[in-house]
């Protein structure tokens, strides 16, 4: 029997009466679908991209159907095989959802439509949905039609802002999680930027005393001690961060009796530079030693590289 490796490193064998599994990936043109099925690829899944809905059951059925068919399928479905070959996702997805030994879950990919027409000017490549190359027009429209969708999403992955090696990394922990386990993403980012879209729980530590407004914290980070020292001796966020341990010690183990496998919380404060990432640190830390969490760290407005 073949080994899978999970994020958090342990060998988790395989065998035929263990459940097998059927992600499908679906979102917004351009957004990273593609990307997201190499990270499964990658993780040992057998893959299809854009694949039409109506044939996703059919697949399933006849991977079932052999003994020694594999155990991971991911599949890409876009609004181009609902366009041309008809059936519903939404269907789809809840017949999948009842098959006994079958675990199914649905990714959600979408970004920013600045973003995606950036991507589209720097390839050179045309909106598949596009009419007289109006690709703004196309995007709009295409989120209208997949909102529901959606909204039926287990996980929704933003990928406006994270650089190739975070992007990479997301879908490759998203791949590498399984039965059991709860992939938990700690956020920080700055209101000013605007809010992530893809998080399942957002709190603001705007409260807190800004390091900002301090001439010698200003150039610094929350990474930096003494910005760390100075969000997190003040007695309001030892109570913040107790509470919320609190809180996440409580939800962890429903989430995962429910069968949830991913979960994102966003701290925000104004810039995303100093309060939000001290805080989403010390949280970090403070989770390390989870059981059955597979724990994930993303400053979301500090500068990175993209190697």
């Amino acid at each position: 029997m073949r080994g899978v490796y999970a994020a958090g490193g342990e060998a988790e064998e395989t065998s035929p009466d263990r459940e097998r599994r059927v992600v499908v990936i679906t979102g917004l043109s351009g957004a990273g679908k593609t990307g997201a099925l190499k990270a499964f690829e990658d993780a040992g899944y057998f893959c299809v991209d854009n694949l039409p809905p109506a044939l996703i059951s059919a697949f399933v059925d006849a991977v079932e159907g052999r003994e020694e068919g594999p155990e991971k399928l991911a599949v890409v479905a876009d609004i181009r095989g609902r366009r041309y070959f008809g059936g519903g996702l939404e269907g789809v997805l809840n017949e999948l959802r009842v098959r006994k030994r079958w675990e199914s879950r649905l990714i959600f990919v979408e970004a920013d439509e600045p973003t995606i027409v950036r991507r589209y000017k720097e390839s050179r490549r045309p909106h598949p949905v596009a009419r007289d190359g109006d690709v703004p027009s196309a995007i709009r429209a295409e989120r209208r039609d997949l909102a529901p969708l959606r909204e039926l999403a287990d996980v929704v992955v933003d990928t406006s802002s994270l650089s190739p090696a975070e992007l990479r990394g997301r879908f490759d922990a998203l791949a590498r999680s399984h039965a059991g386990r709860l992939a938990v993403s700690l956020v920080s980012f700055g209101f000013k930027n605007g809010a992530p879209l893809d998080v399942d729980m957002l709190l603001d530590v705007r409260f807190l005393p800004n390091p900002y407004y301090d001439p010698a914290l200003r150039p610094l980070t929350g990474h930096d001690e003494p910005v760390r020292d100075a969000v997190l001796s003040s007695g309001d966020a030892r109570e913040f961060l107790e509470r919320t341990e609190g809180l996440l010690s409580f939800l962890v183990p429903r989430y995962l009796a429910e069968g949830k496998a991913y979960f994102t919380l966003g701290v925000g404060c104004t810039g995303g530079r100093h309060r939000s990432v001290a805080i989403v640190e010390e949280l970090a830390r403070r989770l390390s030693s989870c059981p059955r969490v597979d724990l994930f760290v993303r400053h979301r407005d500090l500068p990175r590289s993209d190697g």
